[in-house]
């Protein structure tokens, strides 16, 4: 599976920054003046990129999204099922976003910033992680071990399921029962996924 790359996958001192001060603070309580500072730029330089903090934290949440998703993702392996390897993908990359610092900060101190790609429109690494489950899901047509459908409405269904389990899981699981803990819903995730996938 070839990974997700993007233009700011790489480190940037400014979304570097803005990291650190959403982290700190949350998104309200960052300023332009405070991401220049820690960055070592001046002002006008992030206006040049950016017009508002909203803007530049939509960046970050690009890079590090595509981040979490590329990374999870396996490298093809031998003897191993396309198919195997988008589930293994996907429930890692749930476990690795619920994880993340950074979302945990933005649906902890700031969801409103995720309702827009819940409700409205898609961002650019819904896009990212589309383009790569459907690249995905037709070697796995092509390897028969993915069920044969319309690709972009099957890594649309995928994407939604996997959103779920990532925006919603807390509200469901109980840490202290290990029938209804992370690992379990988890698991359930894997198992909603194979069958989903099955020819």
């Amino acid at each position: 599976m070839t990974p997700i790359r993007h233009k700011d996958s790489e480190s940037d001192p400014v979304l570097d920054a803005v990291r650190d001060c959403v982290l700190a603070v949350g998104v309200r309580r960052t300023t332009l003046t405070d991401v220049a500072r820690r960055a070592g730029v001046s002002r006008m330089t992030l206006y040049r990129r950016w017009p508002d903090v909203r803007s530049l934290v939509g960046d970050l949440m690009t890079r590090e999204w595509i981040g979490v998703a590329g990374g999870a993702m396996p490298e093809r392996r031998p003897g191993v099922r396309t198919r195997d390897l988008i589930v293994e993908g996907l429930v890692s990359g749930v476990a690795a976003f619920r994880a993340h610092p950074l979302f945990n900060k933005i649906v902890d101190v700031d969801p409103e910033l995720l309702l827009p790609y819940v409700l409205d429109r898609r961002g650019a690494s819904q896009d990212a992680l589309l383009e790569l489950l459907s690249e995905a899901l037709e070697e796995g047509h092509a390897d028969g071990s993915v069920r044969t459908e319309h690709t972009a409405r099957q890594a649309r269904s995928l994407l939604l399921i996997v959103q779920s389990f990532t925006l919603s899981l807390r509200t469901m699981a109980e840490e202290d029962d290990a029938e209804l803990d992370s690992p379990a819903f988890l698991g359930e995730l894997r198992a909603v996924l194979e069958r989903t996938l099955a020819p």
